[in-house]
């Protein structure tokens, strides 16, 4: 039950640890799988104490158990295997701290390890953390390699010497790292952590030798598999030899079936890539000659017609035609003004046929007043008024005297 506790009641310590004791001890009696991280044997002891790593978390608990049950142990327990124990929790009041004493303690065999690394990768498989999507590509050129592996060992040697080999010119960031035994994982993923908080780091090498399943087994762990999932750094795993899978190949950007192999990947041969840039640049001069050839084909055609040879002979041309327009628009106008000349001599001819002038010159004149009126009655025109009479070379002034009508004839 819970405890009863206010600012005026406040629980010495004793009660608190007593009652966090009395919980646990309620919590009966467990299995619980872990990875063995340590193993403390005290000479003249009959208690042997261990430490049990979670395989996930960065979580710890003391183990104690009877010597007789560690010896009985067949293989013998080493630090690194991985075991299900039958334990019971325990919390000790007066140094307030938790542990477990071990009952059973079963080393989990290779069939079983199997069964349960196949179990997380189908529960990892199902997150997508192994998508194909997800895979990034490796530059092509790498400004630095990050290479995770243990120090001075054949890993590290045949990643440095065929990347060199292949690329002199490579640079690598090397960071250290256990890569067997019971802190492997969690070295690992601090390594892969700090290379991928690098901007000049543009690939994760993580390279280990071959080695058993036991030996392989920190690259299965389910928080590097996570942590490599979460870098932005594309990972190339290079653990072990060709038959080995860890979970680690499925969930890297690329895996490498060797240490070698892997320094093939992350760095182009310079020889192959320079074999290359020649045969592309032998490629681009025959193509640009054959483009050249072929223009210059087509400038000799275009040059040896008679348009280009001579060209004055267009020009020749189009002047003796400019002559024979000059003079059809010569002729045409010549037919045209005579024509038009002739219209007008025919229209004068008639104007003057039909002019009052040319009756005038045949002995007739016009009679008009002073206002102009042309007079065409003896009766509208009175005594003594002035009159004008128009003939054919001009004008006449008068002044009447009389009039007469004439009888009009029958």
């Amino acid at each position: 039950m819970a405890l009863e506790t206010s600012l005026e009641k406040p629980a010495p310590v004793r009660s608190i640890a007593n009652a966090v004791a009395g919980w646990i001890d309620r919590l009966g009696v467990v299995w619980v799988e872990g990875q063995v991280a340590q193993v403390s044997r005290r000479p003249g002891v009959g208690t042997v104490f261990l430490t049990l790593r979670d395989s996930v978390a960065d979580i710890s608990v003391p183990v104690t158990c009877s010597r007789v049950l560690f010896d009985g142990l067949q293989p013998p327990l080493v630090e690194g295997a991985s075991v299900v124990i039958q334990a019971k929790p325990s919390y000790y009041a007066n140094r307030g701290t938790f542990s477990l004493y071990a009952r059973d303690i079963r080393m989990v065999g290779l069939g079983e390890l199997l069964a349960r690394l196949e179990q997380r990768r189908q529960l990892l498989a199902a997150e997508g953390l192994f998508a194909l999507e997800r895979k990034r590509r490796l530059p092509f050129l790498p400004g630095r390699v990050g290479l995770v592996t243990a120090p001075r060992s054949a890993a590290e040697k045949d990643v440095l010497e065929h990347a060199t080999r292949r690329w002199p010119g490579v640079q690598f960031e090397t960071v250290y790292a256990a890569m067997q035994g019971p802190r492997s994982a969690l070295e690992v993923i601090e390594a892969v952590e700090r290379l991928d908080a690098r901007t000049d780091v543009d690939v994760i090498v993580i390279a280990r030798g071959g080695g058993s399943v036991e030996d392989l087994l920190p690259f299965s762990d389910e928080g590097l598999v996570r942590a490599v999932a979460k870098a932005r750094t594309p990972v190339v795993s290079a653990i072990g030899h060709e038959p080995d899978t860890p979970l680690l190949d499925l969930v890297a950007d690329v895996r490498a079936s060797t240490p070698t192999d892997a320094a093939k990947l992350v760095v182009p041969d310079v020889a192959t890539e320079a074999t290359g840039i020649a045969h592309a640049r032998d490629r681009l001069r025959r193509g640009l000659d054959t483009r050249l050839a072929r223009e210059q084909s087509a400038l000799d055609a275009l040059r040896s017609r008679p348009a280009l040879a001579d060209p004055r002979s267009l020009v020749d041309q189009r002047i003796d035609e400019l002559d024979g327009l000059r003079e059809r628009i010569r002729r045409c106008l010549d037919n045209r003004l005579d024509r038009a000349a002739d219209d007008i001599g025919h229209h004068r001819a008639r104007a003057r046929a039909l002019s009052p002038l040319a009756t005038l010159e045949r002995g007739y004149s016009v009679l008009q007043d002073e206002a102009g009126h042309v007079v065409t009655s003896a009766a509208h025109v009175a005594d003594g008024v002035p009159m004008s009479v128009r003939v054919a070379d001009g004008r006449i002034h008068v002044t009447t005297t009389s009039t007469e009508l004439l009888e009009e004839s029958p």
